[in-house]
């Protein structure tokens, strides 16, 4: 039995979706992680995106139990900087786990801008040679 208001299948295709979106998202710094590990170069990017990422996980998970049972709160500037510092897979999986965050317009724009920048640095990396990266 569905629940009102929707379709048979219509939550497996929002699945699907989601699982799309976190794999296109996380293509490029999974794979710039890799070749520069695979490179000699450093394991600390990939090491840093796993180990950033479980943080944040549990962050998530620990603030939505606070927000439950009216607890003191994780500040959202905390969220923000672990997901700048390589959390934001694992900010993004306990947002739709939790479903924790993903309503408040304001953190989904900065959580957003911080996934763009990820991709830019990766971009950069990747394809432009750090060019953008010698601009700063």
């Amino acid at each position: 039995m569905s629940r009102p208001g929707r379709e048979p299948g219509s939550a497996v295709q929002s699945l699907r979706l989601k699982l799309v979106v976190f794999a296109l998202v996380c293509a490029l710094p999974l794979f710039g992680s890799l070749l520069l590990g695979l490179r000699a170069v450093s394991w600390v990017p990939l090491t840093a995106y796993g180990l950033v990422s479980m943080v944040a996980f549990l962050l998530y998970w620990s603030d939505k139990r606070k927000a439950r049972t009216d607890a003191w709160r994780t500040p959202e500037n905390v969220l923000h900087a672990v997901e700048l510092a390589g959390g934001w897979p694992g900010a993004l999986l306990a947002q739709q786990v939790f479903r924790h965050k993903t309503r408040k317009v304001s953190f989904q724009v900065v959580f957003w801008f911080i996934v763009l920048l990820h991709q830019v640095f990766w971009i950069d990396q990747l394809f432009l040679g750090s060019s953008l990266l010698m601009l700063f």
